[in-house]
């Protein structure tokens, strides 16, 4: 690990992405379950539509592309939705932190690929790195293919909010910095082999698969929090752990790191001992370090280390919904109406 501190609208009268858009609209009101707060100053219910396509028959070729053509949108007053049209997107993408209330939207991951390789530095290294807010990315595979020398992280999220929803996410070391910020993972399959989920966010993890490749004794997560009073930590809720050899639920990267699981699934590929000091024994009395009503030939706590917990229901309560991550303020629903981006937007 390494520190790491419009004018008139233009409604879209093609049949072919009219269709589309509905189907993704249909599967949005299924995904975006959440209550929305009335904080919200941009229109939620409209979205500018940006259109990748690497056959040239969309508004841009390269993601990228789609967002820098995007302006600063710091007044939080335009929703884009950028819709990446099936493909293998060979780039590095950054999303800016002047350009909130995007989505970043495939139309299933197992066809619409971002990859990218590089590795050793863990900032440098990400396929995908968002700084901007209220950012949502759905149905995409991102990938890092650097291999097993060293951190190669896929997803880098240092974002105040963002949700990321079917999404797969590989790597070996690394492959999700879930940085900081408040985030939620839904329905997402996440492999690697070493600390493949770390970071100092506030995240929840619902229904998600995560699958170690570590032949021995590798860690799942390294969550870092470096006090009792920081609200950061990763919950698991209704998620499978599988893999290959054997490896741990979590290791702190950081003497107060909190990392619970909850009515989750637990291969054998799960340790006996469960939890991993790092080689530090005082954090032993500092790490949280949680399972509720978790279940499988891994949910065996009887080897389990002392300084983990069977969390009682009381204790379990706090991290078992979308309040542990603010949800109710800032998870929005869908747009159900969609318009072109201005002709400056767009290719010419």
């Amino acid at each position: 690990m390494g520190l790491y501190k419009t004018k008139s609208k233009h409604y879209i009268n093609d049949t072919y992405y009219q269709n589309t858009i509905i189907s993704i609209f249909i599967l949005s009101l299924i995904t975006f379950s959440s209550v929305v707060s009335s904080s919200f100053s941009v229109d939620l219910s409209t979205a500018i539509l940006l259109r990748v396509d690497q056959s040239g028959k969309g508004d841009f070729n390269k993601i990228q592309e789609a967002i820098d053509s995007i302006p600063p949108n710091l007044e939080n007053s335009q929703l884009y939705f950028i819709w990446v049209k099936p493909g293998v997107y060979r780039e590095k993408v950054v999303i800016p932190a002047d350009k909130p209330y995007i989505t970043l939207s495939g139309t299933k991951a197992s066809n619409t690929v971002l990859i990218w390789s590089d590795g050793e530095d863990i900032l440098a290294s990400p396929t995908l790195t968002v700084f901007a807010s209220d950012f949502i990315c759905r149905f995409l595979t991102i990938q890092n293919k650097f291999g097993t020398a060293g951190q190669a992280v896929a997803l880098r999220v240092a974002a105040d909010n963002a949700a990321f929803y079917g999404c797969v996410l590989t790597s070996y070391q690394d492959t999700l910095l879930d940085d900081n910020g408040n985030h939620y993972f839904k329905n997402c399959y996440i492999e690697g082999a070493t600390d493949f989920i770390c970071g100092s966010a506030s995240s929840l993890y619902e229904n998600c698969h995560l699958h170690s490749l570590s032949p021995n004794n590798g860690s799942i997560t390294a969550q870092m929090r470096t006090s009792a009073t920081e609200k950061s930590g990763f919950t698991f809720l209704g998620c499978k752990v599988t893999g290959t050899g054997s490896s741990f639920l979590g290791r702190p990267w950081g003497a107060y790191s909190r990392v619970v699981f909850a009515y989750s699934f637990f291969s054998d590929v799960v340790a006996p001992q469960g939890w991993n000091e790092w080689g530090d024994s005082s954090k032993n009395n500092t790490v949280y370090y949680g399972e509720y009503k978790c279940y499988g030939p891994g949910a065996d706590r009887r080897e389990r280390v002392k300084w983990s917990k069977q969390l009682s229901d009381e204790e379990a309560a706090v991290f078992l919904s979308k309040d542990f991550i603010g949800g109710k303020d800032w998870l929005r629903p869908a747009p159900s109406h969609f318009k072109n981006a201005p002709k400056s937007n767009s290719k010419e």
